[in-house]
C-alpha cells in the first residue's frame, strides 16, 4: 500500500470491487480464477489487505475479470461511505450504494429473471436462487446462461463452448461435471446470466 492511501481508502475500494463482483453474479473463487489467482488472493483485494489495488493496471485486470471496468469501480468507490458513516439522503454524496444482493420484484430494464428449482448447478447456484439474465448477450466460458429451446422449454446451464452446429454446456440433471451438447437448431435463444440473487 502506498503511503498516500489510507487504510480506510483501500478498504472502501475493496468493498467497491466486491460490489461489482456480486453484481456480476460471481463468487470470489470464480473471479479469482478469471484473474489467474486463488479465491483467497481475490478476497485479500476485497478486504484491502493486498497492496496495489490503487494501481491502474491492477484495477483493469481485476475489473476485466468480472466483466466490468476501472471506471465503474471508481464510480462505486465514490458512492461508498467512509468507515462508520452510512448513506444519507440529506447529506452529501449518493443516497444509495446500488442494488442489494437479493432478489428484487422487478429486474432492471432489459433483463429478465428465472428462479432455480433444483440443485443441478450447485455449488455455482442452488435451488431457490434467482438468476438475472440479459437477452441478446452471449455468455463467456463458465458463465451461467439461460437457453430457450425451440419447443418452449427453458434450460439454465453453465456455458462451455460453441461451434457452428451447437453449444456445449454443463449443469443438467447429472450436475456440473456432465457436459451436454445442444444443437443450434433446437434453440431459440441463448442469454448470459449477469447476476445471482439470493432471497
Amino acid at each position: 500500500m502506498s503511503r498516500f492511501e489510507s487504510d480506510d481508502d483501500v478498504r472502501r475500494l475493496g468493498e467497491a470491487l466486491a460490489t461489482l463482483r456480486r453484481e456480476a453474479g460471481l463468487s470470489q473463487a470464480e473471479a479469482g480464477q478469471r484473474a489467474g489467482m486463488t479465491s483467497q488472493g481475490w478476497g485479500l483485494y476485497e478486504t484491502g489487505k493486498r497492496p496495489g489495488l490503487f494501481r491502474p493496471d491492477v484495477q483493469r485486470r481485476l475489473t476485466g475479470a468480472i466483466g466490468s471496468t476501472a471506471e465503474a469501480l471508481a464510480l462505486v468507490h465514490a458512492g461508498s461511505p467512509a468507515m462508520g458513516e452510512s448513506p444519507s439522503a440529506d447529506g452529501p454524496g449518493l443516497a444509495s450504494r446500488g442494488r442489494p444482493f437479493r432478489a428484487e420484484a422487478t429486474p432492471p430494464p432489459g433483463r429478465l429473471q428465472v428462479q432455480l428449482s433444483n440443485d443441478d448447478l450447485a455449488p455455482w447456484a442452488a435451488s431457490g436462487v434467482v438468476l438475472e439474465y440479459e437477452p441478446g448477450r452471449w455468455p463467456r466460458r463458465d458463465q451461467g446462461c439461460v437457453i430457450e429451446m425451440a419447443g418452449g422449454e427453458t434450460r439454465v446451464r453453465l456455458y462451455d463452448r460453441a461451434d457452428a452446429e451447437g453449444l456445449v454446456v454443463r449443469g443438467g440433471p447429472g450436475g456440473l461435471s456432465v457436459e451436454e451438447r445442444i444443437a443450434r437448431v433446437d434453440t431459440r435463444s441463448v442469454s448470459a446470466v449477469v447476476a445471482r440473487l439470493e432471497r
